[in-house]
């Protein structure tokens, strides 16, 4: 380690020495702990279970990040988040999808909670992906209304589980994202445009005036 750039941060109540440039997974290692849980990228789980709280030195701000593409900072004060609550748990099968015509119906009865977003943002401010690279809320707001262009919305998508902790109306968008990737991909071949209009006459908010004319 170089003595001249060292520096002190704190990682689940932890002091630990480590140096400029450093990763907080770099630091954890620099304080010999076995990296054993969390961390995906080194073939314990998936690419995003390595999620941090962090406080800068000087800030009362709390952030959400990933360990892995993080440097630390003098006085820095990590914490490791556990893994996603077991009680929002989201059960379905590729057997529902079989009638492709009332795939809206099978999205609000598999996440009824999709339609309570309050468009707080909390999501799109936890998710550690650069701004505009993953619109994590209007990702949920399109699934919601039913129009799988959602799907291309959380393409990039690591399933950190970040904007799950953060959603006060637990949503749990990263994987209300992929089942909507899913359902896209498994009813690819019936317009999505289509099956909208017709979920939205269902619901009557579409009025349909069969004696109108035709041109």
């Amino acid at each position: 380690m170089n003595q001249e750039a060292a520096l002190t941060v704190s990682i689940d109540g932890e002091t630990i020495s480590t140096s400029q440039g450093r990763s907080i997974l770099q630091a954890l290692l620099d304080g010999g702990r076995a990296l054993t849980d969390g961390v995906g990228c080194m073939g314990q789980g998936v690419c995003g279970s390595c999620r941090v709280l962090l406080r800068r030195a000087g800030s009362a701000e709390v952030t959400t990040a990933l360990a892995c593409e993080t440097q630390v900072e003098d006085g820095m004060q990590v914490s490791f988040l556990d893994h996603q609550p077991s009680a929002r748990h989201h059960p379905y099968s590729p057997a529902d999808w079989q009638e492709t015509w009332s795939i809206q119906e099978r999205l609000h009865a598999t996440f009824p909670e999709a339609s309570h977003c309050r468009h707080c943002g909390g999501c799109d401010r936890a998710r550690p992906q650069h701004p505009g690279r993953l619109e994590v809320q209007k990702g949920v707001n399109l699934a919601a209304a039913g129009d799988l262009s959602a799907a291309w919305v959380f393409d990039e998508c690591i399933m950190c589980n970040l904007c799950t902790i953060a959603c006060p109306e637990h949503i749990s968008p990263n994987h209300l994202g992929l089942y909507v990737r899913r359902l896209s991909a498994a009813v690819a071949f019936r317009p999505s445009d289509l099956t909208q209009r017709l979920w939205q006459i269902d619901k009557g908010e579409q009025r349909v005036d069969p004696d109108a004319e035709v041109n």
